[in-house]
């Protein structure tokens, strides 16, 4: 069998699913809890083959179901794997075993803003002025992705080691189709904005992507003040929510006055008049001299470093994990080993007094979403480089009136190609591209080219490669 693949036991033994041997849990050493949420938990892991240190998200797919948070957490793999920015987390790798649901991401030392505000921490207007600008940033990308966050707070705004900000914890965003709305009542109260409360009184229809600009001037005045601009909590009653949301909100007195007027827009109680797109809230008066090109690029010096020695973290989750977890994760591999021997000895009996909880359980290990970032990139590069050569044919058939006078350089460029990426590339891959120059020195001594051969391989290699195949196919016809 291959070494990319090995059948194991789907969650009780019952029947085989392959799981990718590429990256599992066992390929890292948990070292220390750093967190934990309403879905999971997260941890620092360093993957054994090259020493790297992630975050680890774990959650437990007995305890998702219980909550009726199955479609949350698959839902955040699937929308973090397709985001790309400088001020969102990233999505490295996703898998499953039988009793939990892996994300690793970028490991970020810097901890979240909650935590310093716990901390006594004060963060200035410089910190508060370039936050609002990395988080527009970020908001725009995801508008532009039709996905709304939906929990835009300072427990899930993380910093890394230099003070830059990264949106994280995305088990309540949803992406929406072109003109639809969202409905239901999620967030965390405080930070929720007033559309969304009127969603649940009929007093609107639906909401859309500026909430998540109602959060952000929620929590920009939380972090310049200390305390939020609303008196809401969680068990604030919708009435009173909507009552209290309705009082103006207070700037601090030693605020640019620019400030006070863009959180007066972002706060705006009409999302149609909220300010609620990078277009718009760039264009204050506020924020007109601010170079978002610079922002993007991470070149404006951050005020707040956050401190390099300590793990800005609370330090009773790592307590938690070790004395009062029932299934602490480091020792994870000694129980499944348990758990299959068991199962093993069982054989028929257990799968005929399989209850209903282990038949959904089975249902999450198919519907759970499993995801490479390194992967993914070596592909893309791929299909660059198919991508390049089925240009250089291309231009090869407009710049040669005979096909035997096919550019030797083309060929070369092709060759040098191979050697370089060589060891990215598949077997079918490479094979396509050895073809591809065999094709065109034939055509240069006025041979024809294996178009056969070409054409039943192009089933076995990616779509620019077949691309490729198909185009010398039609160069050797002419």
């Amino acid at each position: 069998m291959s070494t990319d693949w090995q059948v194991t036991d789907c969650l009780h033994g019952r029947s085989p699913t392959l799981y990718r041997l590429a990256v599992n849990f066992d390929h890292f050493q948990v070292l220390r809890a750093i967190g934990k949420g309403s879905f999971g938990k997260v941890c620092i892991v360093r993957r054994k083959s090259n020493n790297q240190m992630y975050a680890m998200k774990y959650t437990n797919k007995r305890q998702c179901l219980e909550k009726e948070a199955v479609k949350n957490v698959i839902r955040e793999v699937q929308i973090l794997s397709s985001l790309d920015h400088p001020f969102i987390i990233n999505l490295k790798f996703s898998f499953q075993d039988e009793e939990d649901m892996f994300m690793v991401t970028d490991l970020l030392l810097g901890g979240d803003l909650r935590y310093h505000l716990s901390q006594g921490v004060t963060y200035s207007e410089a910190s508060v002025k370039l936050y609002l600008c990395q988080l527009s940033l970020a908001l725009d990308y995801l508008r532009s992705k039709r996905i709304i966050h939906r929990d835009i707070k300072p427990d899930n705004i993380l910093l890394d080691e230099t003070g830059h900000p990264f949106l994280s914890d995305f088990n309540t965003a949803t992406h929406l189709a072109e003109g639809e709305e969202a409905r239901s009542m999620t967030g965390t109260k405080p930070y929720m904005a007033p559309e969304i409360f009127d969603c649940q009184t009929e007093e609107r229809a639906g909401y859309s992507f500026a909430v998540d600009w109602w959060s952000l001037g929620v929590v920009a005045l939380e972090l310049r003040q200390g305390v939020r601009p609303f008196e809401v909590h969680a068990g604030t009653p919708i009435g009173e929510v909507r009552d209290r949301l309705r009082a103006p909100p207070r700037c601090p007195a030693s605020s640019e006055p620019g400030f006070g007027t863009l959180i007066s827009k972002l706060l705006r109680q009409e999302p149609e008049r909220r300010v609620a797109s990078l277009e718009r809230i760039r264009t204050l008066p506020y924020l007109q001299d601010v170079d978002f090109d610079a922002v993007y690029s991470k070149q404006i010096p951050v005020p707040f470093i956050p401190p390099r020695n300590s793990l800005n973290c609370d330090p009773t989750y790592e307590l938690e994990e070790m004395i009062i977890e029932s299934r602490p994760l480091h020792k994870k591999k000694k129980r499944l080993l348990k758990q299959r021997s068991v199962r093993e000895g069982l054989g028929q009996q257990a799968e005929q007094t399989e209850d209903p909880l282990q038949q959904r359980l089975q249902t999450v290990a198919g519907d759970f979403f499993v995801y490479d970032r390194e992967k993914e990139l070596a592909q893309r590069q791929r299909d660059r480089l198919e991508e390049a050569w089925e240009r250089e044919l291309a231009e090869s058939m407009q710049q040669s009136s005979p096909i035997s006078q096919v550019d030797s350089a083309v060929i070369e460029r092709i060759r040098a190609d191979l050697l370089s990426e060589g060891r990215r590339l598949t077997e079918a891959e490479r094979a396509a591209g050895s073809r591809t120059v065999q094709a065109l020195q034939d055509m240069q001594l006025g041979r024809p080219a294996a178009t056969e051969a070409t054409a039943s391989a192009s089933s076995h290699i990616s779509t620019p490669a077949r691309r490729r195949t198909r185009l010398q196919h039609q160069m050797t016809v002419t």
